[in-house]
């Protein structure tokens, strides 16, 4: 298994890359693959919704038992203890869960992309990282994610734009290289992150205004095709700086003996 020095050293003698190149490779990439950009989707809507729904009950329940207690002239202070603590601990489940799945999701979705553009024949394995080889990881890499976040909303907010590049590298990181520890996973994304901050946002940025605009002009519907486009960007640098496994031996294989 590849080390974590091999990504180090790849991503500290890395090359300049150019904006426009990495663009239109995302642009040509998405027409390839935007169908499972939609499917990614729709999925996530669909298994973040019971958990979406799980934060409601503690409020319908406060509702309900509360308007009792105040016609009954009933104290409501210990029952509002109890309805908050089942809320802060139903949110704490929610966020976990809907972070798991996004990560999860994500995470088979820049494999679709790595095989669609190696042209790999690989099937569109959607439920990859949900899977019981890789769930628990995917759960703890969750976890660090969330923890950065609050952390980062924790200090004013503005980190949270400082981190929203090396997150998206921590997630491509996973899903080329599900074998890695969470911790390498983490530092490889900072160190990337870093390294190409300001073109990764610039790119992210572009992407998403523009994803946001054809799919408007697709009378809103095209919104949900359109989408995960802002995600391709950041596959590119990351195949530019790091390399794919695959494409090494596609390339070894192609290289003639001397």
């Amino acid at each position: 298994m590849i080390n974590l020095n091999h990504f180090i050293n790849k991503i500290e003698n890395a090359k300049s890359l150019d904006f426009g190149d990495i663009f239109n490779q995302s642009i040509e990439l998405f027409k390839k693959v935007w169908l499972q950009g939609l499917v990614v989707y729709l999925l996530n809507m669909v298994l973040m919704l019971p958990f979406i729904l799980i934060m409601y009950v503690p409020m319908i329940v406060l509702g309900v038992l509360g308007q009792e207690s105040f016609d009954g002239g009933l104290g409501l202070e210990g029952m509002g203890i109890l309805a908050i603590s089942a809320m802060i601990v139903l949110i704490m489940v929610m966020i976990l869960g809907v972070t798991t799945i996004s990560v999860a999701l994500k995470g088979a979705y820049y494999r679709m992309l790595k095989h669609k553009d190696l042209g790999l024949d690989a099937s569109d394995d959607y439920f990859f990282f949900l899977k019981s080889k890789y769930l628990k990881k995917t759960f703890m890499l969750s976890l660090s994610i969330i923890g950065m976040m609050i952390l980062g909303y924790a200090l004013c907010v503005l980190p949270v734009f400082y981190l929203m590049v090396p997150l998206y590298y921590m997630v491509i990181t996973y899903a080329m290289n599900p074998d890695l520890s969470n911790s390498d996973i983490i530092k490889i994304g900072f160190k990337l992150g870093n390294k190409k901050w300001f073109l990764s946002f610039g790119l992210i940025i572009v992407a998403g205004i523009l994803a946001g605009l054809v799919g408007v002009l697709m009378c809103f519907i095209g919104i949900y095709v359109t989408q995960q486009f802002s995600d391709i960007p950041a596959y590119y640098v990351y195949k530019s700086v790091v390399g794919l496994k695959e494409q090494d031996a596609i390339d070894e294989i192609g290289t003639p003996i001397e």
